[in-house]
């Protein structure tokens, strides 16, 4: 008998965010439509293509604190993960190791980071909050201490090509002899954040430990009584979190084609406005991935028309704060009525 409202829950738990989903999206399109005004160059091909490539590394980021978020928790140590990851697969290609193995040993960092995580808050009964608190410090502290704060660089041309390859690139050569790029390209990381949110939307909706994670974060002693494994759900979950943050800190370094110990900073706070923004409770139980990747755009949208328009970061800061407070306090409202 216990198991019936668990499942009637969950059935209409991604269908009861789509009027916040859909305002996310309208308060997107206004920002496009706004920004066009400020700038020609906004609506441009190229400038189109700079906004994925900027947007995928918090998308990527957001997709795993959205499992953490649903489960009523929350991650932290994200930024930090990522640069340790970076840290890792810049050292391994350092030593002889080829770039492909080297970042899936990154990305393996951020999961074993993850399932730290999830450990300490589930078997030492530790909170999320001060859990990944503690990480964030710890995998911070092993970045800068292994480079010695220092920046690893000449990884070779293979290390960029995730970060700055593209599909469809076509590029002209003139009669002076210098290229021409008619169309940039379709970014790598653009693509990698598409398939990674297909398979995160996948795992949410159809499979079962995306049903877990619903009833955890609906209900923890209601899904225990119903027969959930409620720790090994949330050890998934954060280990899922920490892995597509090693995949993001590939993404980012081989973007840079360095590997900064200092990044990531503040990355965190941008994964989890996306995510309360595309209408995921930080009580738990409610969020989609969709509605986080509309978060995460609007907030790539707002860094890169404020940027173009010649606002100052700081400036940026205090806006993209107003909109998490906004986005928090319709979030109380909701689950007031």
């Amino acid at each position: 008998m216990s198991e019936l409202p668990a499942k009637t829950r969950l059935r209409f738990l991604p269908s009861g965010s789509a009027l916040h989903k859909f305002s996310a999206m309208m308060t997107l399109l206004l920002l496009i439509v706004a920004f066009s005004f400020t700038s020609p160059a906004f609506l441009t091909v190229n400038n189109g293509m700079t906004v994925l490539l900027q947007t995928a590394v918090i998308g990527l980021l957001a997709i795993g604190l959205t499992m953490v978020i649903i489960t009523g928790g929350i991650d932290l140590s994200v930024g930090s993960v990522l640069a340790l990851s970076g840290v890792i697969a810049g050292l391994v290609i350092k030593a002889g190791v080829p770039v492909l193995p080297a970042m899936a040993l990154g990305v393996v960092t951020g999961a074993i980071c993850g399932m730290v995580n999830g450990l300490v808050i589930t078997k030492m009964r530790i909170t999320p909050f001060v859990a990944t608190l503690g990480m964030m410090m710890i995998a911070r502290g092993l970045a800068l201490q292994l480079t010695g704060a220092a920046p690893i660089s000449r990884l070779g041309e293979a290390f960029g090509n995730l970060g700055n390859g593209s599909f469809f690139r076509i590029v002209e050569i003139q009669a002076n002899g210098f290229p021409r790029v008619i169309f940039p390209g379709i970014p790598y990381p653009a693509v990698l954040l598409l398939v990674m949110a297909l398979l995160g939307a996948f795992i949410l909706t159809r499979r079962q430990i995306g049903r877990h994670i619903y009833s955890v974060g609906s209900n923890e002693e209601a899904a225990r009584l119903s027969g959930v494994n409620v720790h090994r759900t949330k050890i998934w979950a954060y280990t899922a979190s920490g892995a597509l943050a090693g995949l993001a800190g590939m993404v980012l370094m081989s973007r840079l084609m360095t590997v900064q110990p200092n990044e990531g900073v503040m990355y965190e706070l941008d994964a989890i406005a996306a995510a309360v923004i595309g209408g995921a409770s930080l009580m738990g139980g409610v969020g989609s991935i969709s509605g986080s990747m509309i978060g995460a755009f609007i907030i790539g949208v707002l860094r890169n028309g404020l940027n173009m328009a010649g606002t100052s970061a700081f400036i940026q800061q205090i806006i993209i704060g107003i909109v998490v407070i906004g986005a928090v306090y319709i979030d109380q409202i909701r689950n007031r009525n």
